[in-house]
């Protein structure tokens, strides 16, 4: 075979690795190396001499390691063998990449686990073409951005697996307000991945997520939905008014119960434990209102009065303190009437709720006034 004047690069854009196909050499051959490109040569497996871009013609002096190690004579057209390897060191930035099964995480916000998918975008260089040669290539002749992709490929989602949901955590977001802090978890994982691709001689040049969704078929979803929909409700009524609706619910369901088999009024407990179940269910409420709704509510105007807060009696059980219009809801669904007794800060003691003058006209009669008689005939002429 006969001896080669002039190296240099004849692969495509998407080889970022690329062998030249001989290594018959001679000394005073033209080593042709472009922008963003590294040549090596390579000698019994092992890497000597490193060429940056432009036109070297291979003397003995600037291929001092390969020279030693093959015994090369200084100076004439000696012959020698050796691997020339070029490394492409463009950037690459069209790369997507997606969960291929759904991560199972657990919402920082309401507490419930999820299945979350993940699909996104990222972009890599080879940084460091001496590591990327030695981990990566091994003997291939050609290793192109496909074979770099489908391998870090690997790797990103292994990293996502892992700071996704730490992510989340960081963040104290939900899933479901993923699509508004994409930017910041991109950048949370993106700085926990750079160090995986820096083991191989690649660097990360960007990553980001362009969707993080679980699947709407999911029942999961569904009671996140719920979830998040039970928090707004709470935000806009308020705590009181909440819980009071979450207690009427559970003594609706105790008084559809009597004559049913079982229920609680059958089985003698009555309506007081119906009522004794809802104040349970709101502490528990409480609880978690505790983590739902805002820290604190903005203080009263200068002047302003206080809202007033009343106690109610309901059958042996107090319940409040509720503010008069939950007193007010309670009239039609018959857990408070006229004789009910209720007390307020400034009462001496309890009484009946038609006497406290501000909630009497709650109990005044819904039906209009008799209508007034008509004016007497004019006399007869």
């Amino acid at each position: 075979m006969s001896l080669i004047d002039i190296v240099q690069f004849h692969g495509n854009d998407r080889e970022f690795v690329w062998k030249f196909p001989s290594e018959n050499l001679r000394l005073g051959t033209q080593l042709v190396v472009k922008p963003a490109q590294t040549a090596f040569f390579v000698s019994r497996g092992q890497i000597c001499d490193e060429v940056k871009a432009g036109t070297v013609t291979l003397r003995s002096g600037n291929i001092p390691l390969l020279t030693t190690l093959l015994s090369l004579p200084f100076g004439g057209d000696s012959p020698f063998q050796a691997e020339v390897w070029f490394v492409n060191l463009i950037s690459k930035l069209d790369n997507k990449w997606g969960t291929v099964r759904s991560l199972q995480l657990e919402d920082p916000k309401y507490g419930l686990v999820v299945p979350v998918r993940a699909f996104g975008q990222f972009g890599f260089r080879i940084s460091e073409p001496r590591k990327f040669l030695e981990t990566i290539t091994g003997t291939a002749k050609v290793f192109t951005a496909e074979q770099i992709v489908e391998y870090f490929k690997g790797v990103l989602l292994q990293s996502v697996n892992v700071h996704l949901g730490k992510a989340f955590m960081q963040q104290r977001i939900s899933v479901l307000e993923a699509a508004m802090h994409l930017e910041a978890i991109s950048q949370h994982c993106a700085q926990s991945i750079q160090p995986e691709f820096t083991k191989f001689g690649v660097e990360l040049v960007n990553f980001f997520f362009h969707s993080i969704n679980i699947p709407e078929e999911d029942a999961s979803y569904q009671r996140l939905k719920v979830l998040k929909e039970k928090a707004a409700e709470l935000n806009l009524l308020g705590r009181e008014i909440y819980q009071y609706d979450r207690s009427m619910e559970v003594l609706k369901t105790a008084a559809a119960n009597e004559g049913g088999g079982g229920g609680l009024m059958q089985a003698g407990v009555g309506l007081a434990v119906g009522a004794g179940i809802g104040q349970q269910m709101a502490q528990q409420m409480g609880q978690l209102t505790t983590q739902l709704a805002p820290a604190s509510a903005p203080p009263a105007l200068p002047g302003a009065p206080a809202a007033t807060a009343y106690h109610v009696a309901v059958n042996g059980q107090q319940l409040g303190p509720l503010p008069a219009a939950v007193l007010q809801q309670m009239i039609p669904a018959g857990t408070l009437n006229a004789a009910s007794l209720v007390w307020r800060p400034g009462l001496t003691g309890w009484q009946a709720a038609a006497t406290v003058p501000e909630l009497a006209g709650l109990f005044a009669p819904a039906t209009p006034p008799p209508a007034p008689l008509p004016p007497p005939l004019p006399p007869a002429s």
